[in-house]
């Protein structure tokens, strides 16, 4: 292959550039050009094509991000049919001017399906998502006329596609933007190491300001890898460009300090403004990269949200203005199942912090919007856009559609001024109706002094929205209604009923609401669980009103509500202390959903708000524990926040944020978190690319890559609410603890060999700020040196001197950095010099690349008769035992253990037995540390 390279010959490996050719997965990422629709019918890709059209040109679909390598050859293959007959071209070239080709095929198409095929050399290079293009030519023909294809093919070139998806991992991995003083600073490496590894921080200059040791911690579950937790928490020095470095390896830089969260909140609100739907979006406000005229306001070749008509299906007999609102993700559709969660969490912000924090902070001036210096909060400015346009939805009835969007999906990118495509409104739904009862409500009461007409206004369209919805309970929106924007059916909405009523109730203080509140099965917290809320499950955001804003409940219940959030706090906070890679996120299956960013968001809000009520600081650890996942402290090494460390996302799913497919174009603002991990790989380019990866790795950076690297509005707005609570709680100081945790027990020693030991103690206790974790110390004359960190009440240590007496303590910190410390235990270690030959061991294996298999003769040389047996050595590499017999066998880490089974456990003096094992991974080699019984064998 190297030959045929340098040579510049032709060498097709079976190479398939294009995806999802069969169209069973919609048709994503096929895409249509202005004027022409496509859709898939009966497993076929068919294009409605305008007539009347110059050139072949005028009307088109295709498929960008094809990679061509220059002087490889390529085959192309599709099968095609019309519904009048016509000839059509299929070109691959250049997606951007000045659009040079590499080749055209022109057919003419009849009635039924034919199969083409043709060959081609390029002469021109395009790497994998760069701006290589494969596109049908449907147009220059006088009549208007259907074309359909499938089984769309292109094999050919030597470089697989797809190669490298992510950047490489980093093996330490960090917060690549700050970690806060007083707070704990965990990192994670990544290593096959068993025994604890020296880690070094290193300020800006390069010079060690602290050392200590990691904790192995073994396999991560939902990474995949082998971690060692390092702990330096105890370094509290602000400054900028620290970086972690164990052996040869280096952790990205990272500050410790408070100035990025300030940064972030106001980045991550930004959002919003920069997806506003029908206002121009000015460089005053963004910068000259980001401004863009105005998006569907009928102004040519926009079809315009000022007088959309329903759907062709429907017969509403009405159209509606529904001009404004932000875009929900991706796409240009607005769907107010997402942008009622959205915009709730928006409000809800304020409504906390005015309440019980920071409202100053989000006030007027605070966001570069046209509304500021009007005397309202920014904040408040920005949601209303998005509450007004969802007043616009609602139908005469008291109904509310479900959603706006184009009749056809649109390709990438395309900016919202330049979208050529018909606006249609979706049916009314019960969900919708009540996503709009619940936020109209909240606005009622947020701006009743702000801006009483406006206040009324909203309650008028909350009370209106909930008796219709009562009228009409189970109007449920089509799942199969997904072709131009998302379906975003949800057949359950009696947590919409309970968020509603919890609203209403709030706002107004009726009876009626509050019946309905406090009969549902939600009430109390009861659909709040360690999955999260999200759009589709919305009741826990009925509940955090209820326990915020002051009603008339008996204190009771509202105690419950909270005590529920603590609960499930808690549950997230057990989950975090056993991950690799801590993150608040718990489904049924172990595997990770579309749109866990934002789940993990709202969960991370969970607790938020368990400190909120309790003060207790171990929740505030939570919080930015899981702040360091989103920002760079996972096994991939990225930041899933925009603009923000050295690795963040850059080609997040968007229509307008496309720089991945035109250079012309920005790749996304600041603050935009993106999806993240998703297990499902529920898109052609995550299908191709991630086959076979742990949970928490399956994840491209990728513009097409729509179910893991998407952006929407209810993620970021969940996001915005965890970033602004981290930003006041960097200067706002927990509530003082001064008692230390209680005094753990001395620890008790087991399992000793040469170089270690296993303790247990029993656990310290902690009522207000909670025990964060121990420290196991050596003590050293008037001097400690700890040896390992931990989080539960046991730890092995390793890396001990043979035959040497330790006086071992633990240390118990709790959550306000409080510290107690148990009486001190005298561990000795074995001493390499015990005596040999009381067994003697016969060691024979085969190797291969990817194992071994070993068979092991064990011979009693002790002088007197075996009851029973255990063998222990370490394997070599990287092996794991895959099989064992003639005895029970397990191993941790690189050590093996084997036990004799009933049958050969008596062994005489002079007797024998044999066992073995198979292995896989890498590494040969003889080990040199037999044991039987504690005691070093020789060798036969």
């Amino acid at each position: 292959m190297s030959g045929a390279l340098a040579s510049g010959t032709a060498y097709a490996a079976d190479y398939e550039r294009l995806i999802n050719g069969n169209f069973s997965a919609g048709a994503d990422p096929w895409w249509a050009g202005t004027g022409v629709g496509n859709r898939v019918v009966n497993g076929e890709l068919c294009a409605t094509v305008p007539g009347g059209t110059a050139n072949p040109w005028d009307a088109l679909i295709g498929q960008n991000g094809v990679p061509f390598e220059a002087g490889q050859s390529y085959t192309m293959k599709f099968d095609a049919w019309a519904a009048s007959p016509q000839p059509i071209t299929a070109n691959l070239g250049e997606a951007v001017s000045p659009y040079r080709g590499i080749a055209a095929h022109t057919v003419q198409l009849t009635t039924t399906k034919q199969s083409f095929s043709f060959t081609f050399t390029p002469e021109l290079d395009f790497p994998d998502a760069g701006n290589g293009q494969a596109s049908f030519q449907l147009g220059g023909q006088a009549a208007a006329n259907t074309v359909c294809v499938d089984n769309v093919s292109l094999v050919g070139g030597v470089k697989p596609p797809g190669g490298d998806v992510n950047e490489p991992a980093k093996k330490i991995n960090v917060d690549q933007v700050a970690y806060v003083p007083g707070l704990t600073k965990h990192a994670t490496l990544t290593s096959d190491a068993t025994a604890a590894q020296t880690w070094a921080l290193k300020n800006a200059a390069g010079a060690t300001v602290a050392t200590g040791q990691t904790t192995p911690k073994g396999l991560d579950a939902a990474s995949g890898d082998r971690v060692h937790l390092i702990d330096f928490s105890s370094f509290n020095t602000p400054g900028t460009g620290y970086a972690l470095t164990v052996g040869t390896e280096t952790s990205f830089p990272f500050d410790i300090g408070t100035t990025a969260f300030s940064k972030l909140r106001y980045d991550s609100l930004a959002y919003f403004y920069h997806n506003r739907s029908g206002i121009e979006i000015q460089a005053q406000y963004v910068g000259e990269t980001y401004a863009r005229p105005a998006g569907h306001l009928n102004v040519a070749p926009n079809q315009g949200d000022n007088n959309v008509p329903c759907l062709a299906t429907l017969s509403c007999g009405y159209n509606l203005d529904v001009r404004g609102g932000w875009y929900d993700a991706g796409d240009h559709g607005k769907y107010v199942v997402n942008g009622g969660i959205s915009a709730w969490q928006v409000l809800n912000t304020y409504e906390r912090a005015k309440l019980i924090g920071d409202a100053a902070a989000l006030g007027d001036g605070k966001l570069r919007i046209p509304e500021g210096a009007n005397g309202v909060p920014d904040i408040l400015d920005e949601a209303r856009w998005e509450v007004e346009f969802l007043l616009k939805m609602q139908a005469p009835n008291g109904m509310v559609h479900h959603k706006i969007h184009d009749v056809n999906w649109t390709g990438l990118p395309l900016l919202p001024h330049e979208d050529p495509q018909p606006r249609r409104l979706s049916d009314t739904s019960t969900a919708a109706t009540l996503n709009t009862a619940a936020v109209a409500a909240q606005a009622a009461r947020i701006w009743k002094t702000i801006d009483p007409t406006f206040s009324a206004k909203a309650q008028a369209a909350a009370v209106k929205a909930y008796a219709a919805a009562k009228a009409n309970p189970n109007k449920i929106a089509d799942p199969n209604d997904g072709t131009g924007g998302g379906s975003y059916s949800d057949p359950t909405v009696t947590d919409e009923f309970y968020w509603a009523a919890a609203e209403l109730f709030t706002t107004t203080g009726e009876s009626t609401y509050r019946s309905d509140l406090t009969s549902s099965p939600h009430y109390r917290a009861a659909s709040l669980d360690d999955r999260g809320f999200d759009w589709g499950a919305t009741g826990p955001l009925g509940d955090i009103t209820l326990a915020l804003v002051p009603n008339g409940l008996p204190a009771s219940d509202v105690t419950a509500i909270k005590n529920a959030f603590v609960a499930i706090a808690d549950k997230h906070l057990t989950q975090m202390a056993s991950q690799g890679y801590p993150a608040p996120y718990k489904t049924r299956t172990g595997e990770y959903d579309w749109g866990s960013g934002g789940l993990i968001a709202n969960n991370t809000a969970v607790l938020a708000l368990a400190h909120d009520f309790t003060g207790q600081a171990k929740y505030r650890e939570g919080v930015f524990q899981a702040l360091h996942y989103f920002l760079g402290r996972n096994p991939l090494s990225y930041s899933y926040v925009t603009g923000y460390g050295e690795q963040p996302v850059k080609n997040v799913h968007h229509r307008h944020w496309a720089n991945q497919l035109d250079p012309e174009l920005p790749t996304a603002p600041p603050g935009a978190l993106s999806g993240g991990p998703n297990s499902a790989l529920q898109d052609p380019i995550a299908a191709r690319l991630l086959q076979g990866c742990a949970p928490q790795k399956c994840f491209v950076d990728h513009i097409e890559a729509y179910s893991v690297n998407e952006v929407t509005v209810n993620w970021n707005s969940a996001f915005a609410w965890v970033a602004n609570w981290a930003a006041e709680k960097v200067t706002t100081a927990p509530p003082v603890d001064t008692t230390a945790p209680s005094q753990p027990g001395a620890p008790s020693a087991s399992d000793i060999t040469t170089t270690g030991a296993k303790l247990t103690w029993t656990a310290s206790t902690d009522a207000e700020s909670g025990v964060a974790g121990y420290d196991v110390v050596s003590v050293e004359g008037t001097t400690q040196r700890v040896l390992t960190t931990v989080t539960s009440p046991s730890a092995t240590l390793t890396g001990l001197t043979p035959d040497t007496a330790y006086h071992l303590a633990v240390v118990a910190k709790n959550g306000a950095g409080l510290k107690s410390q148990s009486v001190a235990t005298t561990v000795r270690t074995k001493a390499t010099d015990t005596p040999a030959g009381s067994c003697k061991i016969t060691w024979r294996a085969t190797s291969w690349s990817g194992g071994m298999s070993a068979n092991i003769t064990i011979a009693n040389a002790s002088g007197q008769a075996w009851t029973g047996w255990k063998l222990e050595f370490t394997l070599p590499g990287t092996q794991r035992i895959s099989q064992g017999w003639s005895a029970t066998w397990s191993q941790s880490g690189q050590a093996a253990t084997a036990t004799n089974l009933q049958w050969n456990g008596n062994l005489a003096n002079g007797g024998s037995t044999q066992v073995g094992f198979n292995s896989s991974g890498s590494g040969s080699g003889e080990p040199t540390d037999f044991r039987v019984n504690g005691q070093p064998c020789t060798r036969g």
